[in-house]
C-alpha cells in the first residue's frame, strides 16, 4: 500500500510538472505565431520551442506506459535531432545566409584549436565548403535518427534490442555507439560554425540559447545512458527502476527547461514590429510547420545531381560565386542550386541583404545578346536604306491628273 502510494505521488507530481512545462511552452509559441514578424527567424524558434512539449508529453507516458516506452522515447530521440539541424538553420538565418557568411570572412581561416579538437588538422578555410559541410555534419543527425528507430523497432520485434542492456548479444550496445558517433559529428559541426561566425552572432546573444539547448538534448539522452549505467552498476534496482527515474526527472527539468526557453527565445524582440503575419496566427502555424526548407536542404548538400553550391550577393560583386565540390553526376557550369528568391535582412553590424536568383531569371542569359537587343531597340532606323531607288531622280512636284469631267 505504502508503494503504491509512493508510485501515485511520483506520477502526480510527474503530471502536473508536465503539464505546466506544456502550457509555458505553448503560450509561448502562440505568442510567436501572433507577433511572426520574422519569419525566416520564428520559424526555427517556434520549433525549437516546441521542443519541450514534446519532450515533456513523451516522458510522462513513458512513465505511465512503460511496455510501450520504447516508442515514445523514439519520438523524443527524433526531435532531438531535429533541435540541432533549427538550432543551426536559426543561427545561420541570423548572420545573413550562407552567402552573408562568406562575403564577411572572405580570405580569413578557422585557425588549428585543442579546443574544437582541429588541432592537428590544417587551417579551415571559411568559404561555401566549409558551410556545406556544417551543414551536412548537422543533417546527417536528423537523417540518421529515424533510420536507427526503424532498426531499433525491428530489433526489438525480434528480441534482440531491450533499453539498458549493454550486452554485446543485445543492440542497444551498437546502437548507442553509432548514435554517439552522428550526435557528436552534429555538435562539432555546429561548434565550429559557431566558432567562425562568432562575432556575427554576438547581436544575438546565443550562448545561453545554445546552453539551453544542449542542456535539454543531454538529459534526454547522455542523462538516460548514465542512468542505466548506474543500474548494471548496481546503484539503482533494475533497469525498469532506472527508466521510471529518468522518465520523471525529465517531466520535471521539462518545466526548468520552458521557462528558461521563455526568456531565451523571448517574442518581444519581435513584438514592436509593424509587421503582421500574412494568413493570420493560421499563415503562421502553417509556415513554421512547413517542412520545406529541410527538404530542400537536403537535397542541395547531398544530391550529387547538384554540381555547384552558388552562393550570391549584392555587395560589390557582379558576378555570383560559385563553389564546385567534387559530385558523382557533373551538370554543367551554370547549374544553379536555389531554388526560391529569399531575401534576409539582417541585423548584424555591417550587413545588408542577399538576394539567392532563380535561374531562369534574366541574370543568367548572355549579357552580350542583352546589349544587341537593348542597342537595335535604341537606334532609329533608316527606311530608305529599304528602297533601291534614287530618288533624286524625280520632279520635285508631281503633275496633277487631268479631270476627266473636263474633257
Amino acid at each position: 500500500m505504502e508503494g503504491w502510494a509512493s508510485a501515485a505521488a511520483y506520477t502526480a507530481a510527474a503530471l502536473a510538472s508536465a503539464a505546466a512545462a506544456t502550457v509555458v511552452a505553448l503560450r509561448l509559441v502562440h505568442r510567436h505565431l501572433l507577433h511572426y514578424a520574422e519569419p525566416t527567424h520564428q520559424r526555427f524558434i517556434v520549433r525549437i520551442i516546441l521542443m519541450v512539449p514534446v519532450y515533456a508529453v513523451m516522458s510522462f507516458l513513458s512513465l505511465v506506459l512503460p511496455h510501450q516506452a520504447i516508442y515514445f522515447n523514439s519520438i523524443r530521440e527524433i526531435y532531438d535531432a531535429w533541435v540541432i539541424y533549427n538550432f543551426f538553420s536559426l543561427c545561420l538565418a541570423w548572420v545573413g545566409g550562407p552567402g552573408n557568411v562568406v562575403v564577411s570572412l572572405n580570405g580569413q581561416s578557422l585557425k588549428p584549436s585543442w579546443l574544437l579538437m582541429t588541432c592537428c588538422l590544417p587551417a579551415i578555410p571559411l568559404d561555401g565548403r566549409f558551410i556545406r559541410r556544417c551543414k551536412q555534419g548537422c543533417l546527417q543527425f536528423v537523417i540518421l535518427k529515424p533510420i536507427l528507430v526503424v532498426i531499433t523497432f525491428i530489433l526489438y520485434a525480434k528480441g534482440k534490442y531491450e533499453d539498458g542492456n549493454f550486452s554485446v548479444n543485445q543492440s542497444y550496445l551498437y546502437i548507442t555507439i553509432i548514435y554517439t558517433i552522428s550526435y557528436s559529428m552534429a555538435l562539432f559541426a555546429l561548434a565550429l560554425f559557431y566558432a567562425a561566425c562568432r562575432d556575427l552572432l554576438q547581436p544575438y546573444n546565443p550562448v545561453p540559447k545554445f546552453i539551453i539547448i544542449k542542456s535539454v538534448v543531454f538529459l534526454t539522452y547522455w542523462q538516460g545512458v548514465l542512468v542505466f549505467l548506474a543500474a548494471k552498476s548496481g546503484f539503482i534496482k533494475n533497469a525498469e527502476k532506472a527508466a521510471y527515474l529518468q522518465n520523471f526527472v525529465l517531466c520535471v527539468e521539462m518545466l526548468i527547461a520552458a521557462i528558461g526557453h521563455r526568456f531565451s527565445f523571448s517574442y518581444k524582440e519581435y513584438a514592436g514590429s509593424n509587421a503582421r503575419p500574412f494568413g493570420g496566427f493560421r499563415g503562421s502555424l502553417l509556415h513554421a510547420m512547413k517542412f520545406n526548407d529541410f527538404y530542400h536542404d537536403t537535397v542541395h548538400q547531398f544530391a550529387p545531381t547538384y554540381h555547384e553550391y552558388v552562393l550570391y550577393s549584392n555587395e560589390g560583386e557582379d558576378e555570383p560565386t560559385k563553389y564546385s565540390p567534387s559530385t558523382m553526376v557533373p551538370t554543367g557550369e551554370h547549374i544553379v542550386e536555389l531554388a526560391e528568391v529569399t531575401v534576409v535582412n539582417s541585423k548584424a553590424p555591417g550587413m545588408s541583404r542577399f538576394l539567392m536568383y532563380e535561374p531562369d531569371q534574366a541574370e543568367t542569359m548572355p549579357s552580350q545578346v542583352m546589349e544587341a537587343n537593348r542597342t537595335a531597340s535604341a537606334e532609329p532606323y533608316d527606311l530608305s536604306s529599304f528602297l533601291n531607288v534614287e530618288l533624286s531622280d524625280h520632279p520635285d512636284e508631281v503633275p496633277a491628273i487631268p479631270d476627266a469631267r473636263e474633257q
